[in-house]
């Protein structure tokens, strides 16, 4: 999940630009981060990218890398770039080499010295003394596993950047190149990109590039120059986090969303819908804030008599059904995620046809995909999944609407209004809950999805040990957990007695219940919304609310939790 820039250009460029550019892609891990340059120059520093660190130096080709831990703890020394024994070769990883321990044992029983205990400074070794472009079939043919590297030798402009796995691109200016994990790292400079296919290397200078293939015994390959828009993400403003920034832009998200499933993706729409029709059976495939996103859409599909299932991409060989009449629909906000990437790999070698959900345009699912659409909630920063959750739910229940479902749209933005209209009340109820170590969030069929989301929201920002879970399933062993003042949060859709008799169940038993209702009972934040769709997004706002109120009540790192990045590129 780390982050990868190279820059190759005409005239030289400060180590603080790169980096600058680097910083774009935090997002990916902020556990440490690293700079090295053709000149032998190199720096490591523990903590979020600081651009001021950077060294004085200027030059025309540079690597630098953002990471995201994996080998190896969060040190300088496990901080890239590595470098080979001789110095004279530096490399950037993304990835995990798999069979990295045989590897190393190997290279020190030929007289190699690692300084780092990660799996990535196995990849400086190998190139040591050798030429490195005619070492790549060997490098291939050895090393187990995903990556994307970037590798510069002292005194050579040349980048070689090879892939098998992890994503990569390279950005097209006018004065030189950039290379790097997305788009997003040089969207301000260019619109014009090359994508590297599996098992692809290629050599970037300022002045061009040139891109064979391993499955071709390292020929050249010809590549297609693909034009790009990308919306910039704006600054912070008057806010103070991303995570709230990005939740007060919901209802602008959405209403892009629709307009453009009714336009100018209404063709990619009608494609889906089609091949869902002529589907027997519709298979989410998903991971995190997307999967329960997934469960929700089976939900929808389930209502318009289609049968529909949701499975966790990481499992997804373990679940596998499939056969001629499957359609699977592949839900990642990345388009980068590498269990959901594997999962479509094995999807693709049974025949069976892929449609896709994703935010990031031009990304690796996408492009994976038989039929696709766009979310288009915009660029996300926070590593917690708001905006874009939302517009995954109005894109699944669209969708279903165009096979029976019956939703009302229009009665979307009055709902999302009350949600945020709740906002000091949820901000009393936040700072009343900020040192409890427990909450239960309780829903029922279509609710029930979005109790879950709402305890992963609680989880990664809140660092609060939460548990979603069907409403129905408490007196069955969960219910023992219930004492008194445990905070437990109901989803009350209206005229819903049941999940009405499962807040009594737990209040019998001393709990502190906390309605997301329109029944106007129980202490709580009345959201109303009769429509399934309308109380499922309302109560989603409600509940990210509540997490980021109870994470500024504790002084947390809203935007960058410990542990955690936007995008999981590893398996």
């Amino acid at each position: 999940m780390c982050g990868i820039v190279g820059f190759a250009f005409r005239q030289p460029f400060s180590a603080k630009e790169i980096l600058t550019a680097l910083k774009r892609l935090e997002y990916r891990g902020y556990d440490s981060f690293g700079y090295a340059d053709n000149s032998g120059a190199c720096i490591k520093r523990v903590g979020e990218i600081a651009v001021d660190a950077a060294p004085g130096s200027f030059s025309r080709t540079a690597i630098v890398h953002t990471r995201w831990a994996t080998h190896g703890g969060i040190t300088e020394t496990n901080a890239h770039p590595h470098a080979d024994c001789t110095g004279g070769i530096a490399i950037v990883h993304n990835g995990i080499i798999s069979n990295y321990r045989e590897l190393r044992g190997d290279m020190e029983a030929a007289g190699h010295v690692f300084r780092s205990q990660t799996d990535s400074e196995t990849i400086a070794h190998f190139f040591e003394g050798k030429d490195v472009k005619k070492a790549m079939p060997e490098f291939f043919s050895r090393f187990q596993g995903e990556f994307a590297v970037l590798l510069i030798r002292k005194g050579d402009e040349k980048i070689y950047a090879f892939k098998r796995g992890s994503p990569l691109v390279l950005g097209i200016a006018q004065d030189g190149n950039m290379v790097a994990s997305d788009i997003y790292a040089f969207s301000n400079k260019t619109n014009r990109a090359i994508f590297f296919n599996e098992d692809e290397f290629a050599e970037i200078t300022w002045e061009g590039w040139k891109f064979y293939s391993i499955g071709e015994g390292a020929a050249p390959v010809e590549k297609e120059i693909t034009p790009f828009s990308w919306k910039e993400g704006e600054e912070l403003g008057e806010y103070p986090h991303y995570m709230i920034k990005e939740i007060k832009e919901i209802p602008q998200a959405a209403g892009r969303l629709l307009l453009s499933l009714q336009a100018e993706q209404k063709p990619a729409v009608e494609k889906i819908v089609q091949m869902m029709k002529n589907a027997g059976r519709v298979i989410f495939v998903a991971s995190g804030s997307s999967y329960h996103a997934a469960l929700i859409g089976v939900q929808f599909l389930a209502r318009a008599g289609m049968e529909a299932r949701a499975i966790v991409a990481s499992e997804f060989r373990s679940f596998m059904i499939l056969d001629e009449s499957t359609l699977a629909i592949a839900v990642s906000q990345s388009g980068e995620t590498m269990d959901v990437i594997e999962a479509m790999r094995g999807i693709k070698a049974k025949g069976v046809k892929i449609a896709s959900l994703v935010n990031v345009p031009y990304s690796t699912v996408q492009r994976m995909s038989n039929a696709h659409l766009n979310i288009a909630a915009g660029q996300e920063i926070c590593v917690a999944a708001t905006k874009t959750f939302v517009n995954q739910v109005i894109a699944m229940a669209y969708m279903a609407s165009m096979v029976g479902y019956k939703a009302d749209f229009a009665s979307l933005d009055g709902c999302i209004a009350k949600a945020f209209s709740q906002e000091e009340r949820i901000k009393e109820i936040a700072a009343e809950l900020k040192d409890r170590k427990d909450i239960y969030i309780l829903g029922r069929g279509i609710s029930y999805p979005v109790a879950r989301e709402i305890a992963l929201k609680l989880k990664e920002i809140s660092y609060v040990h939460a548990e979603g879970m069907m409403a129905g399933e408490l007196k069955h062993g969960t219910l023992a957990l219930i004492e008194d003042g445990t905070p437990v949060i109901c989803l009350m859709p209206k005229n819903d007695k049941d999940i009405v008799s499962s807040a009594e169940e737990v209040k019998a038993r001393g709990a502190r219940v906390i309605a997301f209702n329109g029944n106007g009972i129980e202490e709580g934040v009345k959201i109303g919304g009769a429509d399934a769709v309308a109380f499922c997004i309302a109560s989603t706002i409600a509940g990210q609310l509540l997490t980021y109120y109870i994470a500024r009540e504790k002084g947390l790192p809203i935007d960058k939790p410990r542990n955690l990045a936007k995008s999981v590129t590893v398996k």
